[in-house]
């Protein structure tokens, strides 16, 4: 028996419903904590599962921000600093991580007990207690008509992590930095590693 929904369907739905529905329906993406601050230096915190990959030479990633209808705390961070992190959340963090979606009046890494760290290469705060680190500069933003979305893309600056979170080819080995990913917004999964397959060719073998 299987369940379909048409359009209608989806726009009669109650709004969270809805939201989960269509939140979860990508799969598992991987769950980052965005560092920044303003120009005053006060830190913000808040956890992204849109964080994707938008080139390598130059070095740029970016993530999707929802509108800007009421103020976005990341979002003029970057705007006023131009710069932000990209922290990803391993398995000892994610309830915290999960935690900065919350409205707070004062700092997300106060309120959640997660440690700000500053390196002499960029301004934005990173997480402490994350695996995997990510500084950049931003360089561009583009809006999604269709709905009013951004998204901000960034140059990454500098990289931090682990020695052995790193494969011989280079390839960042999740488990190892043992990172969470999220189905929807609040639906955590550990990841495990299935395989690591040859670059694809056309006389390649790997499907006999």
């Amino acid at each position: 028996m299987k369940t379909i929904f048409t359009l209608n369907d989806i726009l009669q739905m109650e709004k969270q419903p809805r939201t989960n529905l269509i939140n979860s329906l990508p799969g598992i993406r991987a769950a980052n904590l965005i560092g920044t601050n303003n120009s005053s230096g006060e830190t913000n915190l808040a956890i992204f599962n849109s964080v994707i990959h938008i080139g390598a030479h130059p070095p740029y990633m970016g993530f999707i921000m929802r509108p800007v209808t009421m103020p976005r705390g990341t979002y003029q961070n970057i705007k006023d600093t131009g710069y932000f992190t990209i922290n990803q959340v391993n398995e000892k963090i994610y309830k915290q991580a999960h935690q900065t979606s919350a409205r707070y009046e004062d700092s997300e890494f106060a309120a959640t007990g997660l440690t700000p760290e500053f390196t002499s290469t960029l301004k934005a705060p990173y997480v402490k207690e994350s695996k995997v680190k990510i500084g950049l500069r931003f360089v561009e933003e583009q809006h999604i008509k269709i709905n009013g979305t951004i998204l901000m893309i960034g140059e990454i600056q500098e990289i931090i992590l682990e020695n052995n979170y790193l494969n011989e080819s280079n390839i960042v080995q999740l488990q190892q930095a043992e990172a969470i990913g999220v189905n929807g917004l609040e639906t955590y999964y550990r990841v495990e590693k299935v395989a690591e397959l040859p670059y694809a060719k056309p006389d390649g073998n790997i499907l006999k």
